[in-house]
């Protein structure tokens, strides 16, 4: 049940009738300290929150409450409750959500903000965000990351971001307060916290398509570069909820751009140097995508203990051994792409693409550069693109 800073005032008739009616009630501190007097048996909830699970699911089959904040669908625990129950075992009694408190206090279009939960998630998260006149709301674990948020932006350069730090919504203990990122010193900032930001500043924005400035990802050369990313990308074709494997990922770049692609796309990388898997890493948490999966070995070695993909990118250990393998592991209708350097390796695709199908793209690029005292085209090695469908 959603229950608000106020308590009981603004709750709907079944939320009072449920906790009149309720044997047990469970919930953190901050919620069973805003209830009345009630006799039924109440818990609290622990931390971490997944250690209340098991106590409440040993509870089965009794009249139980358990409180949350606002709507527990909505970057709340609701999920983590329901998960473990069938339908028909729980009913949800929501109240206004803090992301809709937030927008009422500060007067801003829902619909035009993102809204993030990061009550135990790397501030990293806002970075695909964080761009000049882009609004957000955040949720913070406590006071003390609002500091460690105007910092984060500060670094990055959006230190004239404005930050509306607003605690408490909806009970007595409400406050808003503002300042800008570069100069924010509020102390004795309460729990439960939540962050509007208006970001403004001179820092790099990610971009919105694939094809990401280089310079955003650590590596040592080892990169499929900005504009064959983008190419490469586009034969990918990613859509929302697919699952990437990235075999041979270097720096990451092609697997992070996938999950930047939308927010429920998975991936898997696969990097024989374990020097350049810490790297993809880095550069996925930096990028606010940490949910990149990055595997140190040599494919194909493992490929066939892992979640199936949607899609397969071939960046590196292109072999003859690999796309045998691969065409057993992998189910028909999988996008395969990969890119070909060396004369080798393009034989390797032309045989291929004679066997299984698909397009061969070659690609050449050129960028202009000093020639004496004047300038000229510095072309780079041509690369073969096979693109097929398993």
């Amino acid at each position: 049940m959603g229950l608000g800073e106020d308590g009981l005032n603004g709750l709907s008739e079944a939320s009072r009738d449920a906790l009149a009616r309720a044997e047990i009630v469970m919930g953190a501190a901050r919620h069973l300290a805003l209830l009345p007097e009630v006799q039924c048996e109440v818990i609290e909830w622990p931390m971490p929150f997944a250690d209340g699970i098991p106590q409440l699911l040993a509870r089965r089959g009794a009249r139980m409450v358990a409180l949350a904040s606002g709507d527990p669908f909505w970057f709340g625990a609701g999920t983590s409750i329901t998960r473990h129950l069938h339908p028909g075992e729980w009913v949800a009694l929501p109240a206004p959500s803090s992301f809709a408190l937030a927008a009422s206090r500060l007067g801003w279009p829902l619909e035009q903000v993102v809204c993030l939960g990061l009550h135990a998630a790397p501030l990293a998260r806002l970075r695909p965000h964080l761009a000049p006149g882009a609004r957000l709301i955040v949720l913070l674990r406590d006071g003390s990351a609002v500091g460690e948020v105007a910092a984060y932006l500060t670094r990055l350069g959006f230190d004239d971001s404005r930050l509306h730090v607003l605690e408490a919504l909806g009970g007595p203990r409400e406050r808003v307060r503002q300042a800008t990122a570069q100069a924010c010193a509020l102390e004795d900032v309460a729990h439960p916290v939540a962050l509007g930001l208006e970001v403004a500043g001179g820092g790099a924005a990610l971009g919105c398509v694939p094809g990401r400035a280089d310079d955003l990802f650590a590596h040592d050369g080892q990169i499929t570069k900005r504009a064959v990313r983008a190419l490469t990308l586009a034969a990918l074709a990613p859509r929302a909820g697919a699952r990437l494997w990235d075999i041979g990922t270097g720096s990451g770049s092609v697997a992070i751009e996938w999950l930047l692609a939308h927010p429920r796309n998975t991936a898997i990388g696969f990097e024989a140097d374990p020097l350049r898997a810490d790297r993809a890493r880095l550069n996925a948490r930096d990028l606010g995508v940490d949910h990149l999966q990055v595997i140190a070995i040599r494919a194909p070695e493992g490929l066939a203990d892992q979640p199936p993909p949607d899609a397969v990118f071939i960046g590196g250990g292109l072999s003859e051994d690999l796309l045998t393998a691969l065409w057993q592991i992998v189910p028909q209708g999988v996008r395969v792409v990969a890119n070909a350097v060396t004369l080798e390796s393009e034989a390797l695709l032309t045989q291929w693409q004679a066997r299984a199908g698909g397009t061969l793209t070659r690609i050449e690029l050129a960028q202009a550069g000093a020639l004496g005292r004047k300038r000229g085209w510095q072309s780079a090695y041509p690369i073969v693109q096979w693109s097929t469908m398993r």
